[in-house]
């Protein structure tokens, strides 16, 4: 691109950017008590100088008041405070912050092809979080992934932590969810009884930077944990399990090492299932329930079943079945004929419940190290909405979560810590799986 192109594109977003900064001074003049104030001082004092102008021009014409100074006084005083009135108007609207995120954005090469970079519009607090700042941008053509490419780049030229990356209400705008850069995630969370969600379909996962992370299984009914060996995911899925129990759910989990992984009070409180044939068996019972919950909530006219509990006397309790590691459960590798037409009908069973389970209270919790397609099939892995993944690589990441960011942002050495599809970032609790059911 030449210099005269560039600097031309510069000219007109420099225009577009004071016309921003002008609706945005307005509004804020009627939205800021302060800004109003700061405002109305100017417009007195500029009323102040118009009245005292005119008495000046009034005067005769004198040595010292010349015929040219009636002239020019008339025009120049008015242009002045209407020029400054634009101008104060432009500074309300311009945020704290703006030059040092444009140094801070061409220091790491945050630009577009005109060597422009994004303008910070506004800062906010968000509705939801106190704690949480929310800053909006002029993108200035530079599209969201390369913002995601750049996330730990931004946050070390801006000095903070960003919660969460979005676009606004056009592709022109982009807004970062942040918090102060000394807000770190803790090493390690441990479980207190008191974190168990009221709602009977929330469950917890652990604390991000801006305070508890949840998934609504009413929403969105299955997970997929993924992460390298040793990133902690099988303690996440058992803090799922444990909560899904305490809420008073039906539990099963596969475990096809023996059930060693699971001491004795998860084999009196959950269906633990250490062989195909039996998986197979408790599948297709789950399966079957499905179909009576379908044709039980059509009797009744309801449409899920958390509709059907708040009529029926005899409600339904949600069902989870859990896996600690797929690939021991579904990988035909090596398998007999016998063996792998089990196989396959057990994957039949979890793909009728991952299309269907979510209106039935049927849930799927899986784990893997790695949930490729020769693992998981495209219409089970499909409905796995959300998905989480602890320590990888970008391959890893990429297969997990569609995208790298595990890799980007989860420390080599971190256990415990984890990242959501939609990039939040949280550090699972922790505990004693021994004493979790005494009480």
């Amino acid at each position: 691109m030449k210099q005269e192109e560039k600097d031309r594109l510069n000219r007109e977003t420099d225009c577009r950017h004071w016309l921003l900064c002008l609706a945005l001074g307005c509004k804020a003049a009627t939205t800021n008590w302060m800004k109003a104030v700061v405002l109305a001082i100017y417009i007195f004092l500029a009323w102040l100088l118009l009245n005292s102008y005119t008495d000046v021009i009034a005067l005769p014409e004198s040595d010292l008041i010349s015929p040219v100074f009636h002239l020019i006084v008339p025009m120049i005083v008015p242009a002045v405070c209407a020029g400054g009135l634009l101008l104060v108007i432009i500074l309300l609207g311009t945020p704290m912050g703006l030059g040092s995120s444009i140094s801070g954005f061409q220091r790491i090469g945050l630009i577009n092809h005109a060597g422009e970079t994004p303008m910070l519009l506004m800062t906010r607090k968000d509705k939801l979080n106190p704690r949480v700042s929310v800053m909006e941008f002029e993108a200035n053509s530079i599209p969201k992934s390369l913002w995601e490419a750049k996330r730990d780049m931004i946050e070390a030229a801006l000095n903070l932590n960003i919660v969460k990356i979005d676009e606004g209400k056009d592709k022109r705008r982009l807004i970062l969810y942040t918090v102060p850069a000394n807000n770190k995630l803790p090493q390690s969370i441990f479980w207190k009884d008191e974190y168990l969600s009221k709602n009977s379909f929330e469950l917890v996962l652990g604390e991000g930077f801006i305070g508890q992370v949840k998934v609504n299984l009413a929403r969105i009914p299955h997970i997929l944990l993924g992460g390298s060996t040793g990133s902690g995911k099988s303690v996440l899925l058992k803090l799922l399990i444990m909560q899904c129990v305490k809420k008073g759910d039906k539990v099963y989990i596969a475990d096809f090492k023996g059930g060693v992984d699971f001491p004795a009070a998860w084999h009196e409180k959950c269906g633990i299932v250490t062989q195909e044939k039996d998986l197979l068996n408790t599948l297709t019972d789950i399966v079957d329930e499905l179909e009576y919950r379908k044709v039980k909530l059509l009797a009744d006219g309801c449409s899920n079943i958390d509709e059907f509990n708040k009529v029926s006397e005899n409600s339904l309790r949600r069902i989870i079945f859990a896996c600690d590691e797929v690939a021991e459960m579904l990988d035909k590798n090596g398998l007999s004929k016998e063996n792998k037409e089990i196989v396959a009908r057990i994957e039949s069973k979890l793909s009728v419940i991952a299309r269907q389970g979510r209106a039935f209270g049927i849930h799927l919790i899986l784990a893997t190290q790695r949930p490729d397609a020769t693992i998981l099939t495209g219409q089970i892995r499909n409905n796995m909405d959300y998905r989480i993944c602890g320590r990888a690589d970008h391959v890893l990441s990429q297969i997990i979560l569609d995208n790298t960011t595990a890799a980007d942002q989860i420390p080599k050495d971190a256990q415990g810590r984890f990242i959501t599809h939609d990039g939040t970032v949280f550090q699972g609790y922790l505990f004693d799986e021994r004493a979790a059911f005494r009480r």
